[in-house]
């Protein structure tokens, strides 16, 4: 493992440390309070946490090796993880509202200063992890999503400090409820986003971001290459990218099959960052059949809208 990745794995068992501890105030708090609010904040929190922990254990399972019964070690097991996250990431929201529904019923009595204080530690803990990841927050896809969840969290921790300001200053209960409707709307978002994204990757489906007709013409620019077919593009994991291809050459590049092979494996993982690859090579008998054989065998429906 590199010292950036020690660094990494260091800023990451911190914020999650950190970030568990607030999040076990937020509960405790919420619980104390009464605060409908306070509490949706902490399953914010704990979206935060998972997210963390994603990302952490991403970076853990890519320093095991591949085995004889899992080639590609346990990468997949991460987009696993996302998706069971996502489910119960859909419980705790759906758990909210039904609660919200009550307390706009019943607002019942809520202790507003306690709260904000209890929701002002969690944005001072939010600001620090923030500082701590930020400068890792454009990188890594997994530490990215963690550090767009907890800004979320930060942005979150106000709203519940201003329901407790507008219940001190002017007794409306109703603020509470309202605040946690809208963070469980916020981690319904989530959710929905990570369990479309972890169902994509299971799916197989092609990388988001990612063209297939973009990728095919940067295959068709290498030197005697006349077409691809058969021609699939999958993740393994959110930062691994595999591909397979059968590549139409003519008889007289036979001899440089080796060299045209390792051209466009260059420019795979120089363009497209993709290093798992699987390419045949296929003989044409005329450039006439060559010409005719360029296409991709694709759905035009899976047109790159991901």
């Amino acid at each position: 493992m590199v010292t950036s990745d020690k660094e990494i794995k260091k800023r990451l068992r911190f914020a999650a440390i950190f970030t568990a501890s607030i999040l076990a105030a937020e509960v405790a708090g919420g619980i104390w309070t009464h605060s409908l609010a306070l509490l949706s904040d902490a399953a914010h929190m704990f979206m935060d946490l998972v997210s963390l922990l994603l990302a952490l254990t991403a970076i853990y399972l890519a320093s095991f090796p591949p085995t004889d019964r899992r080639t590609f070690g346990w990468h997949r097991a991460e987009v696993f993880a996302a998706f069971a996250n996502g489910l119960l990431l859909l419980v705790l929201a759906g758990g909210i509202m039904y609660e919200a529904v009550g307390r706009f019923r019943s607002p019942g009595e809520i202790n507003a200063p306690g709260m904000m204080l209890i929701a002002f530690f969690g944005l001072v803990a939010n600001g620090v992890v923030i500082i701590r990841l930020r400068e890792y927050g454009g990188g890594d896809l997994n530490i990215k999503s963690a550090f767009l969840h907890v800004l979320g969290d930060f942005a979150a921790s106000i709203g519940v400090i201003s329901a407790g300001a507008i219940i001190v200053f002017t007794n409306w209960r109703l603020a509470d409820p309202i605040i946690a409707v809208a963070i469980a709307i916020v981690i319904l978002v989530g959710a929905f986003r990570v369990l479309r994204e972890a169902g994509h990757m299971l799916l197989e489906g092609v990388p988001r971001g990612l063209s297939l007709q973009e990728v095919a013409d940067a295959i068709g620019e290498v030197p005697g290459v006349k077409g691809v077919h058969h021609f699939h593009i999958w993740n393994i994991c959110s930062h691994i990218m595999a591909l397979s291809s059968h590549i139409l050459i003519e008889e007289r590049d036979r001899i440089k099959s080796d060299d045209i092979i390792a051209r466009i494996n260059e420019v795979l993982a120089r363009r497209f960052n993709i290093t798992e690859t699987t390419l045949q090579l296929d003989v044409v008998g005329s450039e006439d059949e060559a010409l005719m054989a360029r296409h991709i065998h694709t759905e035009p429906s899976e047109e790159h809208r991901h």
